[in-house]
């Protein structure tokens, strides 16, 4: 089975919370989560950010309903990192 190791996301999320907050409740899903905000551009209301997280196994739809809880949405996955595992069928 493959496990997602690193996604890059595009963000729109609101001013409040802040990037630190929320990149902080991302990385509260899971004990090995690593989590970089990038904020790319503000506007009145908003700001789009790249986030990047890194970890053993991320579980993307997690990530997606707390970013979604938090005011946000997630435009697009624009980086993606898997590594497989060896399969545990040894009946060759």
């Amino acid at each position: 089975m493959s496990a997602v190791k690193r996604i890059v996301l595009d963000v729109l999320k609101p001013h409040h919370p802040n990037v630190l907050d929320f990149a902080r409740v991302i990385a509260d899903l899971k004990d090995d989560y690593c989590v970089k905000v990038t904020v790319s551009e503000v506007d009145e209301k908003t700001e789009s950010t790249v986030v990047i997280i890194e970890g053993d196994n991320i579980e993307f739809d997690a990530i997606a309903d707390v970013i979604a809880n938090m005011g946000g949405s997630v435009h697009s996955i624009d980086e993606v990192e898997i590594a497989g595992t060896p399969s545990s069928d040894t009946s060759e």
